[in-house]
C-alpha cells in the first residue's frame, strides 16, 4: 500500500469552469424562483439562501450558517465568516459543484441542484467539512474543529478536518459516516450511510484508511486502520474491512473477503451494490 501524501483531489474534477459555475447557479434561481412562487411557504427560505445572494458561494454559506447557528455562534456571525470565506475561495465553490453534479447524476431521487443546497444533509455535511479543512490549513484549528463538532451535532456525520477528501464525493443519507484524522478519500467515491473509517487502537501517526477513486462503499460499513481501498473496488453492505482490497475487486463479509469482481470500471458511477458473487477475477489481474 502506498500513501504519496499529496492531494486526492483531481484538478481536471475540482477547477470547474467559470461557465458551468455561472450556468449552475442560474439554473438554481430559476429553480427557486419558481418554487416560491409555487409554494410561499417557503419563499422565505428561497429568498433568504437564493434569490438574494449575488453568487453561488454566498448562497452556500448562508445555507450552511442557517443550518449551523447556534447560540453560541450565533447566524448573524455566521453568515459574513461562511459566506466571505466561500466567495472568496473559489476552489471550495468548485468542489461544492463537482459534489452537486454527483448527486444529481448519481441519485435518482434527486431532480435538481436545488435540492440538496436546501435540504440534503450528506451535501451539506461535506460542504461543513471543506470549508473546516481550510481553516485547519491555515492556522485556524480550534476553529475548524468547532465546525466539525457543530456537523456531528446537527447532521449526525464527523469527520475530521484534517483528513482528506477529493470531489464528485456522494455521501448518501450520510446518517453516522465517520472520517478518522489521517483518512483519505479521492474523487468520485459513493458512500452509504453508517460508514465508519476509523483506526484500530489509540495509535498515532498514519492509522485510517485510504480510498482511492471509483469506490463504492455500501451501507454499515466499518473499514479500520491503514488499509488500502483499491480504485473501482466496492465493499458490501454491513462489511467490516481489515485489509486492503485490490482494484476493481468487490469484498463483503466480518471480516471481508473477496467474493468477486466489480462489473464496472466505476462502482461509485453505477451504484450498483449487487455483490457479482463468484464473477471471475481474471479480468482484475488476480
Amino acid at each position: 500500500m502506498s500513501d504519496t501524501g499529496t492531494s486526492p483531489q483531481s484538478a481536471d474534477l475540482c477547477e470547474q469552469s467559470g461557465e458551468h459555475v455561472d450556468r449552475l447557479w442560474e439554473s438554481l434561481r430559476t429553480q427557486a424562483g419558481e418554487i416560491a412562487a409555487a409554494e410561499p411557504t417557503l419563499s422565505s427560505l428561497l429568498a433568504e439562501v437564493v434569490l438574494d445572494q449575488p453568487c453561488l458561494g454566498s448562497a452556500l454559506g448562508v445555507r450552511l450558517a442557517r443550518k449551523l447557528a447556534r447560540q453560541d455562534m450565533p447566524c448573524e456571525e455566521l453568515v459574513p465568516l461562511l459566506a466571505g470565506l466561500l466567495r472568496d475561495h473559489p476552489t471550495l465553490v468548485n468542489s461544492a459543484v463537482a459534489d452537486l453534479d454527483a448527486i444529481l447524476e448519481r441519485d435518482p431521487a434527486c431532480t435538481s441542484a436545488l435540492e440538496p443546497l436546501l435540504y440534503y444533509k450528506g451535501f451539506l455535511a461535506i460542504m461543513t467539512y471543506r470549508v473546516s479543512h481550510y481553516l485547519w490549513n491555515n492556522g485556524r484549528r480550534p476553529l475548524a474543529l468547532y465546525f466539525q463538532s457543530l456537523a456531528s451535532e446537527v447532521f449526525g456525520v464527523d469527520i475530521h478536518p484534517a483528513s482528506r477528501i477529493g470531489c464528485g464525493i456522494l455521501l448518501d443519507h450520510a446518517t453516522s459516516f465517520v472520517v478518522g484524522e489521517t483518512a483519505i478519500i479521492e474523487d468520485n467515491v459513493s458512500i452509504l450511510h453508517e460508514v465508519t473509517l476509523g483506526g484500530t487502537g489509540n495509535e498515532s501517526g498514519a492509522r485510517h484508511p485510504i480510498v482511492r477513486s471509483g469506490v463504492l462503499i455500501g451501507a454499515g460499513a466499518k473499514i479500520l486502520g491503514r488499509v488500502e481501498i483499491g480504485q473501482g473496488a466496492k465493499i458490501g453492505a454491513g462489511s467490516v474491512v481489515l485489509d486492503d482490497v485490490p482494484p476493481h475487486t468487490t469484498v463483503a463479509g466480518v471480516p471481508a473477503e473477496i467474493v468477486g469482481a466489480s462489473k464496472e470500471e466505476s462502482p461509485a458511477l453505477a451504484m450498483n451494490q449487487s455483490l457479482e458473487v463468484g464473477e471471475s477475477l481474471e479480468s482484475s489481474g488476480l
